[in-house]
């Protein structure tokens, strides 16, 4: 269970490369920049849920 500590960084990367992804396409006719925006707030909100069931599930093993 020790991975779960480092996955939620993972939200992090895909968020960095998925707003990189919605600049550099932003000045094209196409709308697919705010499916990656949306993707990348998705992702970003994510991280920080994952951080909080972390740490209360830590706080939860520490505790018995």
């Amino acid at each position: 269970m020790n991975y779960l500590k480092y996955t939620q960084y993972v939200y992090l990367v895909v968020a960095i490369f998925f707003t990189y992804k919605s600049i550099s396409i932003w000045n094209e006719a196409t709308d697919e920049h705010f499916l990656f925006l949306g993707i990348a707030l998705v992702s970003v909100f994510m991280f920080f849920f994952r951080r909080k069931f972390a740490k209360k599930f830590e706080q939860h093993n520490n505790n018995k």
